[in-house]
């Protein structure tokens, strides 16, 4: 078997591993506002299985697999960029699709680096302290690439952009109550530049 088609073959099978069954800690069921109500709104901008069977199932967290081995755009020799910063993507509670509301922010990043060719992006995934470490790490990496998704539709090539899930380890609010959740899941953007 060829070298790009064993990849593509490991490509969707960790798509569909990650992709798991969605679980919900808080009282479950339909009609209740529970993560099968929240996660079915706002904009589907795409899946793990759509990047696993597109050309760019190689091109895992942003760069193609050689640029992997050369580690993060700070090992790199990128500098983080301090002119800049743009406002957090929220999502709802177990959700990885992009609220309407939020997607102007996407295209604020999108539209700066369309404008600003030798910046790139790091993405961030992050999650409330609900369910697991192992499910928030998944559920923020999800969340990372959907934002990396809809970008890349809005014309930033795949090279110039990673993503990194920080599950629920990052809170931008300590707290246990939706007011500090809501806050917590998000995807944030980190602008570098050589």
């Amino acid at each position: 078997m060829k070298f790009s088609t064993c990849m593509a073959v490991f490509a969707v099978t960790l798509a569909v591993a990650t992709c798991g069954c969605r679980y919900n800690k808080v009282n479950g069921g339909a009609g209740d506002g529970s993560e099968t109500d929240l996660a079915t709104s706002g904009v589907d901008v795409g899946t793990e299985t759509d990047i696993a069977t597109s050309d760019e199932a190689l091109q895992i967290g942003g760069g193609n697999l050689s640029d992997l081995a050369s580690g993060s755009f700070k090992d790199r020799g990128y500098t983080q960029c301090t002119d800049v910063s743009f406002a957090p993507v929220y999502f709802r509670f177990d959700a990885t699709k992009i609220e309407e509301s939020e997607l102007a922010k996407v295209e604020a990043v999108a539209r700066h680096l369309a404008d600003n060719p030798d910046r790139v992006v790091t993405i961030e995934g992050n999650c409330d302290e609900r369910g697991s470490n192992e499910y928030n790490l998944s559920l923020g990496d999800d969340r990372a690439i959907i934002i990396s998704n809809y970008l890349a539709s809005n014309g930033i090539a795949r090279n110039r952009m990673e993503t990194v899930s920080r599950g629920e380890t990052n809170p931008a609010v300590e707290g246990h109550g939706e007011s500090a959740w809501s806050q917590n899941r998000r995807g944030e953007f980190i602008i570098w530049k050589k």
